[in-house]
């Protein structure tokens, strides 16, 4: 049975009927990344947030938004576009993801480099708990009361702790004008060094990539802001080849979206992601199939496997960092470690499971497999 609540208060009053007759729930927004995660485990019903679907309120001279989880990340873009503002998370499936499962799953892409991840843009948030309690945490200011935010807990927790029903975001202002140089190296040595050099210097580009090509490696540096800045990158980058307009949007809509395009083209495909210091960058992709690449600005690595049973080895043994398999078919995720060295705090994360869904009952399984 799937319920689609048409307002918090709702969904709320669902999950508490769920809770009182011990029923498992699933818990939704457009389902775009089914493949991401633990295997979804069987459930009793199944609450999706996609009515949840409105702008609550925008105050554009604030650079703030509130909107209910079920947006889609590309809708609430268009709007917020119209004064040339932005959330730029740059999320894989962006033409459909909902904002809720954005920020439950804790996907970002590119420019993570100089704007962070959700935890940097979330300023405050509803969600619904199994006692059928909505609880409001932060509000509608970048700057808040000092002290334990609850609500970051629900960030990258996979709906398994409670149910995101809105969400309230510091916006950015866009860039006058955006820039990407491109650069070409047979040996990673020459990449990560031209990488380095970018880092190091005073340049604050919004993203750092390198992609792994047949016999070599693509390095793509996107910069923004006035003529004169744009520029200097220019004149400190005179061998890259420069990509504008239309042309800059597909080269980071492809690097975006690679991983959506990956696993429509392999069914059995998985995709596996690890997360290292920069200087073991370069170590990492090179130990990753022919088809990888990484935010090389901010130090995850993602490894395409054409077919899920070939990660096991680069799972359980990376040259460095930490992985874990972030998309993989059903079959692969339900017989398979997807995240073989969780963290330290692992154990705080069980425990805070239990604090808030003591029976198990939400979304079983979906923390990687382990919560």
């Amino acid at each position: 049975m799937t319920i689609v609540p048409g307002s918090a208060e709702e969904l709320a009053e669902s999950l508490a009927e769920a809770a009182l007759r011990n029923r498992r729930v699933t818990i939704c927004g457009n389902s775009t990344k089914d493949r991401m995660g633990g295997p979804i485990a069987p459930s009793d019903v199944t609450i999706s947030t996609r009515a949840l679907n409105q702008v609550l309120e925008y105050n554009p001279r604030d650079l703030t938004v509130s909107v209910g989880a079920g947006i889609s990340y590309c809708e609430l873009s268009g709007i917020l576009a119209q004064h040339r503002q932005m959330i730029p998370l740059d999320p894989p499936y962006s033409d459909g993801a909902s904002i809720g499962g954005i920020v439950a799953a804790n996907t970002s892409g590119p420019r993570r480099r100089l704007y962070g991840s959700a935890r940097d843009m979330v300023i405050g948030m509803t969600f619904a708990t199994l006692e059928g309690q909505l609880i409001r945490t932060g509000g509608m200011v970048v700057k808040n009361v000092a002290g334990l935010d609850i609500g970051k807990l629900m960030i990258g927790s996979f709906g398994t702790l409670a149910v995101i029903t809105s969400l309230n975001f510091r916006l950015h202002p866009m860039p006058a004008r955006t820039r990407t140089f491109v650069q070409d190296f047979e040996q990673m040595a020459g990449v990560v060094a031209a990488r380095d050099k970018v880092l190091q210097s005073r340049l604050l580009p919004a993203a750092v990539d390198i992609i792994k090509l047949p016999g070599g490696y693509r390095l793509a540096i996107q910069a923004g802001g006035s003529p004169a800045v744009l520029d200097r990158y220019s004149r400190e980058l005179p061998r890259a080849r420069v990509r504008e307009g239309a042309e800059e949007d597909v080269l980071w809509r492809g690097i975006r979206e690679a991983t959506p395009q990956f696993l429509r083209d392999y069914e059995q495909g998985a995709v596996l992601r690890v997360s290292c210091e920069l200087s073991d960058v370069g170590r990492v992709l090179d130990s990753l199939p022919a088809r990888a690449s990484a935010r090389a600005g901010s130090g995850v690595c993602y490894g395409y496997f054409e077919q899920a049973t070939d990660l096991n080895d680069a799972l359980r043994h990376p040259p460095a960092g930490t992985s874990v398999a972030e998309f993989a078919p059903a079959a692969f995720r339900e017989s398979n470690e997807l995240w073989p060295r969780p963290g330290n705090d692992f154990a705080m994360m069980k425990k805070i499971k239990d604090m808030f869904d003591p029976l198990g009952l939400l979304n079983r399984g979906r923390l990687y497999g382990r919560i």
